[in-house]
């Protein structure tokens, strides 16, 4: 790739320069766009030309600040399905723009790196804000002094792993309603409400990646009924493959008794609550200033 000789070509004034771009979903799925009139390939990606997608003017800014832009397409390409964006699978999907010279193709330069934002649907047509990379340095940084754990269990700050036996099971769906509430047979290896504050990802079928959180988990008179915080937003079927994951409550006896991971508990369990701050010294009890612990 030749960034240089790119600029050189766009110094003649006589260009053959196009736009190019390459969007990641979530689950790996790789699609490309072009708005040449043929075909491009590079970097083992084949830019479609008739995938309609095109991006106003970028605005990129020197330092910190944020890059943003839109980028515009139909839903008439083979890639990009209404479903598909309304279920999620394009949420923070990662995209590279590039310019590209279509008569020499090793000519071409990064314009715009980052992940797509909030996405809308109009008639057969969608609208979605393109996020640069320094757009997360935007967010809240640091550690929060609370009660609760505040790391995902299952990630680097918690350090448990999910793949431990009895923490993980993939199970056939026997019925749902409205994708929200799902039945099995009985999984009576796991406790009651074992599965509660964990996740749900669908693993084949029409909803297959798509992942929620566990609301409730119940135990039913031939079976087991997981209730979602919010509906998948593709349907389910009977037969498609559920995996559960444990959930945690942030608790620090939770973490103790349920994954014994107490020494990796990143919460602050002794930090008083509010009501300490409106107390006050009354003439029974102790009043010597020890732990209140």
């Amino acid at each position: 790739m030749s960034a240089e000789a790119l600029i050189a070509h766009l110094k003649t004034g006589h260009t053959t320069v196009c736009s190019c771009w390459a969007l990641t979903r979530t689950d790996g799925t790789v699609l490309g766009f072009t708005d040449h009139d043929r075909e491009i390939t590079f970097e083992g990606i084949t830019f479609a030309a008739d995938g309609g997608m095109s991006a106003q003017a970028l605005d990129s800014k020197n330092g910190l600040a944020v890059d943003n832009t839109e980028a515009l397409g139909v839903l008439s390409h083979v890639g990009i399905k209404a479903e598909d964006i309304r279920a999620g699978r394009y949420d923070g999907a990662e995209i590279v723009i590039w310019q590209v010279n279509w008569a020499k193709i090793i000519e071409r330069r990064v314009v715009f790196r980052g992940s797509l934002g909030e996405i809308t649907e109009g008639a057969g047509a969608f609208q979605a804000e393109l996020r640069g990379v320094s757009e997360a340095l935007s967010q809240p940084q640091g550690r929060v002094f609370q009660k609760p754990c505040s790391a995902v269990l299952g990630q680097a700050g918690c350090g448990f792993d999910l793949a431990t036996p009895g923490y993980r099971t993939e199970v056939t769906l026997v019925s749902s309603e409205d994708a929200r509430v799902l039945r099995f047979a009985p999984l009576v290896d796991f406790d009651l409400r074992w599965f509660e504050r964990g996740k749900a990802e669908v693993l084949t079928g029409q909803a297959a990646g798509l992942v929620a959180i566990i609301k409730n988990d119940r135990w039913l008179e031939d079976g087991r009924e997981i209730e979602l915080w919010q509906g998948l937003r593709l349907p389910l079927e009977a037969g498609d493959l559920i995996r559960l994951e444990a959930g945690c409550d942030k608790r620090a006896e939770t973490c103790r008794l349920k994954f014994q991971n107490l020494l990796n508990y990143q919460g602050f369990p002794h930090v008083p609550g509010e009501d300490w701050l409106m107390s006050y010294p009354v003439s029974a009890g102790v009043n010597d200033g020890g732990s209140l612990i």
